[in-house]
């Protein structure tokens, strides 16, 4: 059964599941999305273990929430990073995100120190892995243990291909580690861990293999674990390290081929990058909802703050924007799925341009809130917690930078062979209940020369604008942002060799987070269309709100777009004040909230 505003699909392939009487993808997605948010229970009761107070007052002591851990581990979360052809729940990537959006709404440090560390662990193995190694990994996690992933050293940092962590044969077979891993999440307690290490001393990317290495029967003198890392944000995570010192590990232990270690790399990035970003919309989602609060509580110059002009346009930008982040992830996770060869370049942008536009989102959020917004405790409490957390995900072996760095040798080839000729995206692409097959793991590919979602954004400028005037707006704003993709095509295709690698010119990163604006643009379309065109969810099919997200978009392009109309705005904040009041997510899927 579907839960509370999340109506079926019509799908035909969701409709012919439940005509037989199995639940389909959707309704096991929406039943394990609605089965965590009851366990969680309203996070502004101080009475319930996992409110927002208590969650603060575990960050203050710099430890992930004892009831959280417990409430996962009876919800048997780590089931949900295994696939289900190997006795796990994963089945759709879109649904993963939508689950874990659950746990990020409260805790950013909890959905990373419990849960998320595993599944990027996870992916390598479900990647490259043999079957052998593929059914201890899924023994661990189903169980509920947990697995770190170390591909960090602080003297290389995104640059891991020049790591200096060793696996060496050794004699009688096997492999010795030798060496130091920084900055892990999880790494002392941990049941295993995926290591990324030199197995041959040649430059190049066919020097590295990955590990999966079990704590149990490793020799304990040989190895240790190194001290935690007293952070900013995320202050509850375990991070540490590990130094390993001539630590005999089995030949079973390697992961794929010998030297296959980057391209594993290169592909599991390829879904962890698609489905993290999406993980932390439900943390601006709390942020959006806290000073919607405050906002309808509070009162200056004889009105409440939520009268003022400035403060209702940015609670009403800030609500476009997770749509726009949320539209990006849809597309970039049923893009791992349905466009497997594509989402390289795809899944790079989303890792890089979504935590930057919900971080820009809470700052803009802050400045409604005004000085409460320093206080770590209170009612409004939570929202510094999320605020010093978020960043965390444009860090790490898949940063902003390095994420940039996978765009750019793309663009060139992209600028010749897809912009303006490739056909538009499946509308299944856009659908976010519609079924989908299978992830097949075989067909990532390192780059690509297709880009079918930029074919969408300029496919919709053909099309004919509608009488009103929100759809009129919506014409105009697709007429920039082709033209924008235009001149980013011009200025690709004019790249120097240099400047189409990791050591590009600042022109050329630029280049990149012009690019990623448009896939943004080209996933709300996508989204808006698709919502059109099927019915049911009449919000979706409003042309407002793909009015109000281009609007910023193009706006964040540096142009300057003739002014919204006023119903645009009128439509929004009508929206944002529903949806608080009947606690639905501010995302494209309105899923009802215990709080």
């Amino acid at each position: 059964m579907l839960i509370g505003t999340e109506s079926q699909d019509t799908h035909p392939a969701t409709a012919a599941r439940n005509a037989q009487g199995a639940p389909g993808q959707e309704a096991r997605a929406a039943a394990r999305v609605a089965e965590l948010d009851r366990r969680f229970g309203d996070p502004t009761d101080e009475s319930n273990e996992l409110s927002y107070a208590r969650l603060i007052a575990a960050d203050e002591a710099g430890e992930l929430p004892e009831a959280g851990e417990r409430a996962l581990d009876e919800l048997r979360l780590g089931a949900d990073f295994v696939p289900r052809a190997e006795g796990g729940r994963l089945e759709r990537l879109d649904t993963l995100v939508r689950v874990m959006r659950q746990v990020f709404r409260r805790d950013v440090a909890l959905g990373l120190g419990y849960g998320v560390t595993s599944f990027m662990a996870g992916v390598n193995v479900w990647t490259s892995g043999d079957a052998a190694q593929r059914a201890r990994l899924a023994r661990i996690l189903t169980g509920g243990g947990k697995v770190s992933v170390a591909y960090h050293e602080l003297a290389h940092g995104n640059d891991f291909v020049r790591n200096e962590f060793e696996a060496r044969p050794a004699e009688g077979g096997g492999y010795l580690l030798h060496g130091a891993k920084q900055v892990i999440n999880n790494a002392d307690r941990a049941d295993a861990w995926v290591l990324f290490g030199r197995t041959d001393s040649a430059p190049g990317s066919r020097s590295h293999s990955v590990f999966l290495a079990e704590r149990e029967g490793l020799d304990t003198d040989t190895w240790q674990v190194l001290p935690r890392y007293n952070a900013v944000g995320v202050r509850g995570c375990h991070l540490s390290g590990l130094r390993f010192d001539g630590t005999p590990v089995p030949a079973s232990a390697l992961v794929g081929v010998p030297g296959g270690g980057v391209e594993t790399a290169l592909r599991a990035f390829q879904i962890t990058r698609a489905a993290l970003p999406g993980m932390a919309v439900g943390t601006a989602d709390t942020a959006l909802r806290t000073v919607v609060r405050f906002a309808l509580g509070r009162r200056l110059y004889r009105k409440s703050v939520m009268d003022l002009p400035h403060a209702r346009g940015t609670l009403s930008g800030a609500f476009s924007d997770l749509l726009t982040c949320d539209s990006l992830s849809l597309a970039a996770t049923r893009a791992v799925h349905l466009l497997p060869e594509q989402t390289s370049a795809l899944a790079a942008a989303t890792k890089y341009l979504v935590p930057k536009l919900l971080t820009d989102t809470l700052h803009e959020l802050s400045i409604v809130l005004g000085a409460r917004f320093y206080l770590r405790d209170g009612e409004y409490g939570i929202f510094q917690k999320h605020i010093r957390d978020l960043p965390v995900l444009s860090l790490g072996h898949a940063g902003s930078a390095a994420c940039q760095a996978t765009i750019i040798p793309q663009l060139s080839r992209l600028a010749r062979r897809s912009w303006f000729s490739d056909e538009p995206a499946p509308a299944d692409l856009f659908r976010p209940r519609a079924d989908l097959p299978d992830l097949a793991y075989d067909r990532l590919t390192l780059a690509s020369g297709r880009d079918a979602l930029t074919a969408t954004l300029v496919a919709a400028a053909d099309e004919p604008p509608g009488a009103a005037p929100d759809e009129r707006a919506v014409h105009e704003l697709v007429l920039h942002l082709v033209d924008e993709l235009r001149q980013v095509q011009k200025a690709s295709r004019a790249l120097a060799p240099e400047d189409r690698t990791a050591l590009a010119r600042p022109a050329a990163f630029a280049l990149a987070d012009r690019y990623a604006v448009l896939l943004a643009a080209a996933s709300a379309i996508g989204v808006r269309q698709q919502a059109a065109r099927d019915g049911g969810d009449t919000f979706l099919a409003d042309p407002a709100w793909l009015a109000a997200a281009l609007h910023r978009l193009v706006r964040r392009l540096g142009r300057r777009p003739a002014e919204l109309p006023a119903s645009v705005d009128a439509r929004m904040h009508e929206e944002v004040l529903r949806r608080f009041h009947a606690r639905g997510s501010y995302d494209l899927y309105d899923t009802p909230l215990a709080g």
